[in-house]
């Protein structure tokens, strides 16, 4: 048996190299940092660490010792996401709308450390990264109750950004309503059109009264001035804590899988497949004034393996009764073969143009 100054010798000799290993890594992850603030992408990715958590595993042979170095993986991945969201905290994202309110809560739950800057419409909070005065922006494309944002959808046609995440957020409507009304109490109902739209049952079903607001915040601080028990907001449980409402009833909106799609918009297009993981892109492009010309594109987009999970058109607001297209489809369109799909499918459109690359949909609940 050794001594025990000699095993403890050998500890701090493994220490010492674990500590420049540790500086090393460390700046590493400074540097994932910056390319995260370049590419607008929040801090914290799951699927990279459950990648990590599983290499890590197969890293070990020894059994005993093997969920001792996962839990010393996961203490160090949360070490690297405080340096990351403290080297990033300064960075500005832009959304729509005002503090409380859906499109804010999104952004704050994807960029938690950063400042969050609003704007009173979806093209200011684009045109605020587009001229450099934020790092990205964060908006709704799609709502699966709603349907698609077109105003949204239009900046990716005509503007310059690319969309490098999308994220899926699971929305919840709740009614909100000063300190100690009940459901019984409320007469009326105020919230934005579209919230008012989800909860129609609800509403029905209790016999209230709408009243349209801008948007799902402000319903909720006008609520909140009123101080009027027969008064409720349709929103969300985090403006009843902004507002100083109590959430009086749950989860009333009619389609409990309520989702919205928010992407991140940046002015550095990312290859996402390079960084590895499962790719998706966005494309979206013009069909020429030909007979079968649109069935032809998607046919080429078919044969090159490219597996569509959305296609929409909209209307182009230049040309009459003319429309454009939007693709999101399973796989890497930067790669030999995609690129290969796009000079073919210059056959049959007029203008093909690649919004962005990211990884696999994240589902989150709001």
């Amino acid at each position: 048996m050794r001594e025990l100054k000699e095993i403890r010798k050998e500890i701090t000799e493994i220490d010492n190299k674990m500590a420049e290993l540790f500086c090393r890594r460390m700046d590493l992850v400074k540097e994932v940092a910056e390319y995260k603030q370049i590419c607008g992408m929040p801090v914290y990715d799951p699927e990279r660490e459950a990648q990590v958590l599983e290499n890590g595993t197969a890293r070990v042979e020894n059994p005993d010792v093997r969920g001792y170095y996962v839990s010393y993986l996961k203490a160090v991945m949360e070490i690297s996401r405080k340096y990351q969201a403290d080297l990033l905290e300064g960075q500005k994202i832009a959304y729509c709308g005002t503090k409380g309110a859906f499109a804010w809560i999104a952004a704050k739950h994807l960029f938690p450390t950063s400042q969050l800057v609003a704007f009173s419409s979806f093209k200011k909070a684009y045109d605020a990264v587009e001229d450099g005065r934020c790092e990205c922006a964060v908006l709704p494309v799609e709502n699966s109750f709603a349907g698609d944002v077109g105003q949204v959808n239009d900046l990716m046609f005509s503007g310059p950004l690319h969309v490098n995440g999308m994220y899926d957020l699971a929305v919840t409507h709740d009614l909100l309503g000063v300190e100690g009304a009940t459901v019984a109490d409320i007469e009326t109902v105020v919230s934005h059109p579209q919230a008012l739209s989800q909860c129609t049952t609800f509403i029905r079903d209790n016999g209230l009264a709408e009243k349209e607001y801008s948007n799902t915040a402000l319903a909720a601080e006008y609520v909140r001035s009123q101080n009027d028990k027969s008064l409720a907001a349709i929103g969300s449980a985090e403006s009843a804590k902004m507002f100083g409402l109590e959430v009086i009833a749950r989860s009333i909106n009619d389609d409990r899988s309520n989702t919205t799609r928010f992407a991140v918009f940046s002015r550095v297009e990312r290859h996402f497949a390079k960084d590895g993981g499962k790719p998706y892109f966005s494309l979206l492009f013009t069909a020429r004034d030909e007979a079968g010309s649109l069935a032809q594109a998607l046919t080429i987009l078919g044969r090159h393996g490219f597996n569509m999970r959305t296609l929409r058109s909209r209307p182009m607001k230049d040309l009459l009764w003319s429309y454009y297209f939007y693709v999101e489809a399973e796989g890497d369109i930067f790669d030999e073969n995609g690129q290969a799909c796009i000079e073919e499918m210059k056959s049959c459109c007029d203008k093909i143009k690649i919004v962005g690359s990211y990884n696999t949909l994240h589902q989150q609940k709001l």
